[in-house]
């Protein structure tokens, strides 16, 4: 009892703890919402529709009620909802825009935004129905005698005022799905609502960055990628239209939807063609700008059509009405607007075909071009996996620098920083992140270190960290103290059992040996439940490499206890100035400490060499400093990283590698926006897991459950986290 007592207790704290920092951060909506659920216990319209009561009339603005002069009554409005389930999208959505606004404009400015969009939207929209209604326009007569009541002019103008705060390309996103909902809605429905809306965005929007005040950005000229966005949301417009007059028949400004609405037979086949083309049109496909164009033409056509009947029927009868224009005219007109759109953004709608681009992307530099390059312009310590065979060359327009990236589900993802002489991967990546967007693919740069995230930053594009780079100095390197005492130890205890230390060239040892380091690597592969991992992480046939050194750990008899690789970090001007640390393999029931052992005897050789410095590598999904606040993507890798544990030991092996007191530096990845995240997602995991099908997935699932349910105990030392 007292358990339970101690559990609500809790969840009552907590709840209080969030609506304090909902009370402090975002006061005013808070306090609106509460009150509209306030208001309507109060008055009972949370179960009895407002406006069937006998009091409707008092409260709810309109025409009619400041002609009898209830001003009071654009004051009162806002805190109902027509009906009962409309207390629900009404309160919900005023806490969304208007919350969102409070939170990027503050409390002062998100109250003046808001109550002004209310006020000053719905007295235009009233004074428009005064100036219309005895015009001969049937919609306006019939809509000046309703009543309304709803906080969303409001909510609308200041979410409309907020955009102007958001960076490229979120504010035009924002502003274009505004503009389609409003637009399908007073053009195909028209009610006195809708046109409040309608007016909210359009005195809202091109007073956005006056009113949003020090928060507003700067709005830059349209890209390729928001000329694509404008001609998607104008189709999308389109489409929703003919939906819209299928599903709910309105009579509004221009007629009834009743007369040139599809039916259910011609609205699907629409909607098919529609998908692939918007699909296209988003991906700057030439081949959908062109299908797009036809669809528009055609509709646009039949509007030409129409117009030389309504002049041939009004020769010949003079008493034919044209007070209304048909609302037939209008849709029409809306594919020509669109038509004239995807004229204008014709340059953005040069992506090949995907036979061409296989064309493309066929030829190219090969990883020799890469292996000069990087030895010449020095590279970060992971550019040497830029070397690999399974990588494409971006080369920059002057032939000096490179980007190594692979494609993935439509995501061109770079590998590392780019190989570039000082002072020119600026223009590297700028001439990468141009090349995608003509080939229709998303860019990315993952594992880039500060120096890159600096320079995408000046794109606009956006960061999270995905890993941590782990740099041992070997200067003045000497395994002294307490916190090398395991070091110390693997040393001594190889020297006593007689383990001998060997930094060779894999493919220079003998048969034997060879097959060992590849049963060492099979047998941990196994063990795994999933294929080995690529993309940053190499195996025995990078090892391979002459280039790479590779750390033997061999006992008197001939056998191999362990084996590390190790890839050259050039420095520039040919220099090797580093090395990093790539594969390392254990004997199951071998020396244990053999990992410190091998990556202890390999810094000692380096150093003698003349190395600077090595690197243990990155830790993917692994961070050392807590104290950054965390957004939310930061806390979805967190919660992969959790979940990859079990598997891979990503966490347990920085630990691991703590052992050598190395310094950390962060490895980022570099994106356009969030938008692009879940295609990055599909991209990396496609990129690590290259040869993971369905049944393996499957297969790790059943092992996680046997793990988790199963109580297995994962193995933390360096034998369980070796890669």
């Amino acid at each position: 009892m007292t358990i339970a007592q101690g559990g609500t207790g809790l969840a009552a704290g907590e709840a209080r703890g969030r609506l304090a920092v909902l009370w402090n951060r975002i006061p005013f909506t808070t306090t609106v919402v509460l009150a509209i659920l306030i208001v309507g216990v109060a008055t009972g319209s949370l179960w009895h529709a407002a406006e069937h009561q006998h009091a409707f009339h008092y409260y709810a603005y309109g025409l009619p009620s400041l002609e009898h002069g209830r001003w009071w009554t654009l004051f009162t409005g806002p805190f109902y909802a027509l009906r009962p389930w409309f207390y629900l999208p009404m309160a919900g959505s005023f806490a969304l825009m208007a919350g969102f606004a409070e939170w990027h404009l503050g409390t002062r400015r998100a109250m003046a935004v808001t109550i002004g969009g209310q006020l000053v939207s719905t007295v235009v929209a009233v004074q428009f129905l005064e100036l219309s209604r005895n015009s001969g326009w049937a919609w306006a007569d019939r809509i000046s005698g309703t009543l309304d009541v709803g906080f969303s002019g409001g909510a609308l103008a200041a979410i409309a005022i907020t955009s102007a705060t958001l960076r490229t390309p979120w504010r035009l996103r924002l502003r274009a799905g505004l503009c389609v909902y409003a637009g399908v809605a007073i053009v195909y429905v028209g009610t006195l609502a809708d046109l409040v809306h309608f007016f909210a965005l359009v005195l809202a929007l091109p007073l956005g960055r006056r009113l949003a005040g020090p928060a507003a950005r700067n709005a830059n000229k349209p890209s390729l990628r928001e000329w694509r966005l404008l001609a998607s949301a104008g189709l999308v417009l389109l489409v929703v239209a003919e939906v819209v007059m299928w599903l709910v028949p309105g009579d509004g400004p221009f007629g009834s939807s009743d007369s040139i609405s599809l039916s259910g037979n011609e609205l699907l086949p629409l909607c098919i063609v529609a998908v692939p083309i918007l699909n296209g049109l988003r991906r700057g496909s030439r081949f959908a700008w062109r299908c797009a164009i036809a669809l528009c033409v055609l509709a646009a056509s039949q509007m030409a059509v129409l117009a030389g009947l309504v002049a041939i029927t009004q020769l010949i009868r003079e008493d034919y009405d044209l007070s209304s224009p048909p609302l037939f005219i209008v849709d029409n007109l809306l594919w020509t607007v669109e038509l004239v759109l995807l004229i204008s953004a014709r340059r953005a709608f040069r992506v090949p075909s995907r036979r061409r681009r296989r064309k493309i992307f066929r030829g190219g530099p090969d990883p020799a071009f890469a292996r000069l390059l990087l030895g010449r312009n020095g590279g970060s310590t992971i550019s040497w996996m830029t070397t690999w065979p399974q990588n494409t060359y971006f080369v920059a327009s002057d032939g000096t620098s490179y980007l190594a990236y692979q494609r993935h589900a439509g995501v061109a993802v770079a590998l590392g920083d780019p190989v570039a002489p000082d002072g020119t991967s600026d223009r590297t990546l700028r001439e990468f992140s141009a090349m995608c967007e003509n080939t229709g693919l998303v860019p990315c740069v993952f594992s880039a270190t500060a120096g890159t995230v600096a320079q995408t930053a000046k794109l606009g594009w956006q960061h999270v960290q995905v890993a941590e780079d782990t740099l041992v100095d070997l200067e003045n390197l000497e395994f002294r103290g307490k916190a090398w005492q395991d070091v110390r130890t693997a040393l001594n205890r190889a020297k006593k059992d007689g383990i001998e230390f060997r930094l060779v060239r894999l493919a220079e040892q003998p048969w034997s040996i060879r097959e060992q380091v590849r049963a060492l690597s099979e047998e941990w592969i196994c063990d795994k439940g999933l294929p080995e991992m690529g993309f940053t992480l190499g195996g025995v046939d990078q090892a391979m490499d002459p280039a790479t050194r590779v750390g033997l750990a061999v006992d008197a008899d001939g056998t191999v206890h362990g084996v590390t690789s190790w890839l050259p970090v050039h420095t520039g001007d040919g220099e090797v100035g580093g090395w990093t640390l790539d594969v390392m393999r254990r004997r199951a029931g071998g020396f244990r400490p053999v990992m410190e052992f091998l990556i202890a005897s390999t810094c000692l050789a380096f150093r003698e060499e003349g190395a600077k410095f090595v690197s243990l590598s990155g830790a993917p999904l692994v961070r050392s400093n807590d104290s950054t606040p965390r957004q939310m993507v930061d806390r979805m890798l967190d919660a992969l990283g959790s979940m990859m544990e079990p598997y891979y030991g990503f966490r347990s092996l920085h630990a691991f590698k703590a052992k050598f007191q190395p310094r950390h530096e962060p490895l980022y990845l570099a994106y356009r926006d969030e938008a692009d995240l879940p295609r990055i997602g599909i991209a990396l995991g496609r990129a690590y897991l290259p040869n993971a099908g369905l049944m393996d997935f499957a297969k790790l699932a059943l092992r996680r459950q046997r793990v988790v349910g199963g109580g297995v105990v994962v193995d933390r030392s360096a034998a369980g986290t070796a890669r």
